[in-house]
């Protein structure tokens, strides 16, 4: 789960990482009354779960606060498009009214989990202001690591080789390196996926902030976090989403014709490779996982009918816990429900599978039995370039 910058900030703000002073606005009004209660000059920030707000002109600087009201009754509204939103772009509708700080120095810190490790591995650059992958693929040497222990955090000494190592000047490092624990403490906590500060900011004072932060959780530890839902922007999220989220089905939407619905994640990736293996492109990642009901197939159907570039369904289940005539049952009910158009093939393997493929073929519906993975793919890649033409 995603949330905005001012949420993530409000998050290190109770670890006692620092931040600038800001609120959050949802009208121009409201963005004066903001920056006069903050006084002086003040950053506009348009609040969507996408980098590069600032190429897009999401970022602006008043240095009053009419200026301030003026920029927001622009930003408020405004389709955002930045390279992370792709050409569709994100509709502005709220903004983090913040304090100007004057900056030496842009840095950055940032908390993934290394799966080789099997630990949080705490990343702090010299390179802050810049999107870390860039920095990653050209100088990775100014990217310097210290893993995290479990149950530790981030230590003491880990904390100031990080801040020494990233050039902040010893009067400054005792906070740069209490920021970084705080940052590490907060990330555990809440059990987060990534906990990032970019960038970091040394003041010409000596005082470091997060200038900007982003956090994501692990959606499989928020029944911990119950609170953390509130923070959730459903307007963020692709409808298609939010809608299957509602039914227990793991949907994400990609940009092919051939829409893919399975049982298991590994799965699912197999079944994607497949399909690009046999000259197609996958319209979506969707596992109804290992117990799906009838009801849900149907849902997942309706999910992935509502994308109007799919053109052609490729259904790959292994039936064990669901049973492949639970799923073929499953599948003519919703494909005589919803009167589905687009051409099915079913690849199926496991539990009752003749059943299952005798229940398809009996249907007299459009559905197409593969007789293998290979097989199914070619035939859905097929079809779904016959839809299209």
């Amino acid at each position: 789960m995603k949330i905005h910058e001012y949420q993530a900030k409000g998050i290190l703000a109770q670890y006692n990482v620092p931040v600038p002073r800001g609120e959050v606005v949802f009208t121009a009004e409201e963005a004066d009354t903001a920056a006069k209660r903050i006084g002086g000059s003040v950053v506009v920030k348009a609040q969507i779960h996408a980098g590069g707000r600032g190429k897009g002109g999401g970022v602006k600087i008043a240095k009053t606060a009419e200026e301030a009201a003026a920029i927001a009754g622009r930003m408020i509204g405004m389709k955002l498009v930045t390279h992370q939103t792709g050409p569709e772009g994100r509709v502005v509708q709220r903004l983090l009214v913040e304090e100007t700080l004057p900056i030496d120095r842009e840095l950055y810190l940032g908390i993934v989990l290394d799966r080789v490790q099997g630990k949080p591995v705490f990343m702090a650059s010299s390179a802050g202001g810049m999107e870390i992958e860039e920095v990653a693929a050209h100088t990775p040497e100014l990217i310097l690591k210290e893993a995290m222990q479990p149950g530790v955090g981030l230590a003491p000494y880990q904390a100031r080789n990080l801040a020494y190592g990233i050039g902040i000047p010893a009067a400054s490092a005792g906070q740069a390196a209490a920021a970084m624990i705080a940052l590490a403490k907060a990330y555990l906590a809440m059990d987060a996926s990534l906990a990032e500060i970019n960038p970091f900011i040394l003041t010409k004072d000596g005082k470091v902030y997060a200038l900007d932060a982003k956090i994501n959780f692990d959606d499989n530890a928020l029944y911990r976090h119950k609170e953390l839902l509130d923070l959730r922007d459903l307007n963020e999220e692709d409808p298609l989403e939010v809608d299957a989220s509602r039914f227990g089905l793991n949907y994400i939407k990609l940009d092919g014709t051939v829409g893919c619905m399975v049982n298991g994640a590994g799965l699912a990736m197999a079944t994607m490779d497949i399909i690009k293996y046999a000259g197609g492109s996958p319209a979506n990642f969707l596992d109804v996982g290992g117990g799906a009901s009838a009801e849900q197939v149907k849902n997942a159907f309706r999910i992935l009918l509502s994308d109007r570039n799919v053109k052609a369904v490729l259904i790959n289940v292994f039936g064990g816990i669901l049973r492949c005539d639970t799923l073929a049952t499953g599948v003519v009910g919703a494909a005589r429900d919803l009167n589905i158009r687009v051409p099915i093939v079913v690849r199926m393997e496991g539990t009752n599978v003749e059943l299952g493929r005798r229940i398809l073929t009996d249907s007299g519906l459009n559905l197409t039995v593969g007789e293998d993975m290979r097989d199914a793919a070619e035939k859905v890649v097929r079809l779904a370039a016959q839809a299209a033409s």
